[in-house]
C-alpha cells in the first residue's frame, strides 16, 4: 500500500535505516590543538625584556594625564627598566579627533621619545588594531584603562597589562621579579 499523504522526500528519508557508526574505544583520537610560541613553555611570556615596548592606548594617555604622571619616566618606575612607548596610527588618529580639549594629550603623543606604528588596516578603531597587533607580536605590553580592552587582552596568553592605579603605574600578568613591587 502507498501512504499517499507523505510526501515523496519524507519517503525517501524513512526508506533509509540510519546506521550510527560505534566508537572504538581502542582507536586513536586525533584532534587539533592550537600552536602557541615556545615563549609561553611557562607561565609568563620569556621572550619579555628590557628594553620594554609599551603600546598605548588613547584612554592611558588622558587618565595619565589627568592623575599628573610622566608617563615615561612613570613606566620606568614601573618596570625598573627602559621602556619605549608605541603609539599607532589608530590611536593617533583617535586622539586627534578628541579635538582642542585633549591637544595635550596629542603633543604628549608626537613626543620623539614616542615609537609610531604604521596601520595597514582599514577603520581606525584603536582597539582592534592592538588586539591584532599583540596577538601577532606577543613582545608588547598593553598600556590601558579601557575595562573591555583588558578583557579582550587577558584572553590572548603572554600579553602584560599596564593600568593606572592610586596614582602610578601598575602591571599584570608580569613575573614578580621584573619592575617595582606590586600592590
Amino acid at each position: 500500500k502507498k501512504n499517499f499523504f507523505a510526501t515523496p522526500s519524507k519517503e525517501a528519508d524513512r526508506a533509509k535505516p540510519k546506521e550510527k557508526k560505534k566508537d572504538d574505544s581502542s582507536a586513536i583520537k586525533e584532534r587539533e590543538v592550537p600552536k602557541y610560541p615556545s615563549c609561553l613553555f611557562f607561565q609568563y611570556n620569556t621572550q619579555l625584556g628590557p628594553p620594554y615596548y609599551i603600546l598605548v592606548d588613547t584612554n592611558f594617555i588622558n587618565f595619565s594625564i589627568k592623575a599628573k604622571l610622566d608617563l615615561v619616566q612613570s613606566m620606568m618606575d614601573c618596570l625598573y627598566a627602559k621602556c619605549i612607548p608605541c603609539i599607532t596610527d589608530c590611536v593617533m588618529a583617535e586622539i586627534e579627533k578628541l579635538g582642542q580639549k585633549y591637544r595635550v594629550a596629542l603633543r604628549i603623543a608626537k613626543d620623539p621619545r614616542f615609537e609610531r606604528l604604521p596601520c595597514t588596516h582599514k577603520g581606525t578603531y584603536a582597539d582592534d588594531c592592538l588586539v591584532q597587533r599583540v596577538t601577532q607580536h606577543k613582545c608588547y605590553i598593553v598600556a590601558t584603562v579601557d575595562r573591555d580592552l583588558k578583557r579582550r587582552i587577558r584572553k590572548i596568553p603572554g600579553v602584560p597589562i599596564m593600568y593606572i592605579s592610586n596614582h602610578r603605574y601598575n602591571i599584570e600578568r608580569m613575573p614578580d621579579d621584573y619592575g617595582a613591587p606590586r600592590f
